[in-house]
């Protein structure tokens, strides 16, 4: 297991002082895409999927935790804080709130309950009952950077549309397959280089990819991370 102890000999106080980065690095991304929408017009879709991006990589913190005395799951509780965030924003924010401008395609505040929220959600289950494990890791990458890019390639310069139960493309596709498997191969050698097998994380961005595929509309952020996860218990 790859290890940067930087902070303090003492575990606690280590992960303390490495969950208060995580507090700065998600609420900072949260406010710098909302300083570009709002300044420099960036399209919403683009900051949606830039935050996106940028929580998956929220695990890349994993690798400044001190393992074993149960405090390394404080690496869930800026996640555990946005899950209520969510929630509460998702219900009663106004339409000018950073999270709606940043995180929602239409400017609809409800949308936080679904993509983002679900996002949360699996992302907390990454971090406890899959922390630092295969399985965990490559489904933050893929669901992170795999699904985080598909819809700006889709979108952009999908030409040869598909269905099965929504409208996807080719080329949005092949970006989750190839962003899956560079983010997996990275992450996995970062943070556990024991479970480092290109055979076996090319084998996994297909299954994310065909997931990404075959998801209903608002329900990948589940279906990608649910495959991966169910499946390595078996390959």
């Amino acid at each position: 297991m790859l290890f940067i102890q930087i902070f303090s000999h003492d575990a606690l106080i280590n992960n303390v002082v490495v969950t208060f980065f995580t507090f700065v690095y998600v609420f900072g991304l949260v406010a710098l895409m909302d300083y570009f929408v709002k300044k420099h017009g960036l399209a919403p879709d683009i900051s949606r999927k830039i935050t996106h991006i940028g929580a998956g990589s929220l695990i890349i913190f994993w690798s400044l935790y001190t393992d074993g005395d149960g405090t390394e799951y404080l690496n869930i509780s800026v996640l555990v804080l946005w899950l209520f965030l969510l929630v509460m924003k998702g219900l009663f924010a106004d339409p000018d709130d950073e999270a709606v401008r940043t995180m929602t395609r239409t400017g609809d505040r409800k949308e936080l309950l679904k993509g983002p929220l679900y996002f949360v959600i699996v992302s907390i289950l990454c971090g406890t009952l899959y922390y630092k494990s295969f399985e965990g890791i490559m489904a933050m990458a893929a669901l992170g950077w795999g699904d985080g890019i598909a819809p700006m390639i889709g979108t952009r310069f999908g030409k040869m549309k598909y269905k099965v139960l929504s409208q996807k493309s080719v080329e949005g596709s092949l970006s989750v397959f190839a962003a899956s498997f560079l983010a997996g191969c990275f992450f996995m050698w970062f943070l556990a280089p024991q479970y480092f097998d290109v055979t076996r994380i090319l084998i996994f961005s297909v299954i994310a990819t065909i997931a990404e595929g075959i998801s209903p509309k608002e329900l990948d952020n589940f279906f990608i991370p649910a495959s991966v996860i169910i499946l390595a218990q078996f390959i």
